[in-house]
């Protein structure tokens, strides 16, 4: 039987939400070389995949936090998962942005919250969990309780199990960098030589593939 992170990992693949190019690597924002490419937002365009990734979200909040009052998405590529997350919950739904605007409200924090309401964090995709958790930090400030954070993907990178860690946050994800490459070596998206090359890049992904 197909596990849930397993769908999850397959469906990102079937719609090139997630692509590897161990021999061809991207550039990141960030100047990292990178020999994957991580696009969630592309699961919005598939009702089939779209609605899995919302039943998970569901699942997985009810499991781990059955207390939770609001759902929260951090800006901009978790807006509409939160959403669809918090229709299907019939709970309250908020967003953050990744800071204060520039002009009218000034607000960081889009929607109807109370101090001391029961948050669940909604996002896309973890990475260093730096900009996810200035969502946290934000919530957290304006009196929010956050229960948690449950995500899409994440790269299982160290620095963000210790950032997580640092900010007392729970982190929860539909699916993981090992299950992908597990899953893509399964259905022969990539070859036992690509594994080797994927692994060497998450243990330092700051210097892989730098000259």
């Amino acid at each position: 039987m197909m596990t849930s992170e397993k769908k999850i990992a397959e469906y990102l693949l079937q719609i090139n939400a997630i692509k590897l190019q161990p021999s061809n690597p991207f550039t990141w924002a960030s100047g990292w070389k990178s020999p994957i490419y991580c696009d969630n937002r592309k699961t919005l365009s598939f009702p089939e995949v779209r609605s899995y990734v919302c039943d998970s979200f569901v699942s997985h909040i009810n499991a781990l936090y059955p207390f939770a009052e609001v759902i929260a998405g951090v800006a901009t590529g978790a807006i509409a998962h939160g959403a669809l997350v918090a229709d299907r919950m019939d709970l309250p739904f908020i967003y953050v942005r990744s800071g204060a605007k520039g002009h009218g409200l000034g607000n960081q924090i889009e929607g109807y919250f109370e101090a001391g309401q029961k948050v669940v964090v909604i996002e896309d995709l973890i990475s260093t969990g730096g900009s996810s958790l200035s969502a946290v930090k934000a919530l957290k400030e304006a009196g929010c309780e956050v229960l948690g954070m449950t995500a899409i993907f994440t790269y299982e990178f160290k620095k963000a199990s210790g950032n997580f860690a640092a900010e007392n946050c729970n982190l929860n994800t539909l699916s993981n960098y090992s299950v992908l490459i597990e899953t893509a070596l399964q259905t022969g998206y990539i070859s036992e030589a690509d594994v080797e090359t994927l692994k060497a890049w998450r243990k330092d992904p700051s210097v892989w593939g730098v000259d």
